[in-house]
């Protein structure tokens, strides 16, 4: 059987996080009145203090960098492949058959 964690949304993380930093209260005081672990408070400060804007995206979601990063990747990895279906029409038009030549026998009679 899987252990799973508490999952808490954006906003729970944002304001334990801010009765740190701003309010100025003790770290373990704040852990303990939410009932959290004060580990799981700190790594949300420190991943608010990383990134404050793009902080607790949730899960599978990527920052916006990241996101284009691979968009673009996608994008290339598409363009390559278009490419080389091109070079192989290329080729083949470049060097056309030549029309092949049916000989019939004459008809004797």
């Amino acid at each position: 059987m899987a252990i799973t964690g508490k999952r808490y949304d954006k906003d729970f993380k944002l304001g334990a996080v801010k009765m740190v930093l701003e309010k100025g209260r003790k770290t373990s005081s704040v852990a303990t009145d939410l009932g959290i672990s004060y580990d799981t408070l700190l790594r949300w400060i420190k991943e608010f203090s990383a990134d404050p804007v793009n902080s607790f995206r949730g899960s599978g979601r990527l920052r916006p960098d990241e996101e284009e990063i691979r968009r673009l990747k996608r994008e290339n990895q598409d363009l390559r492949e278009e490419n080389a279906i091109l070079k192989k029409a290329a080729a083949i038009f470049a060097n056309p058959r030549k029309p092949e030549i049916i000989w019939s026998a004459p008809d004797t009679c």
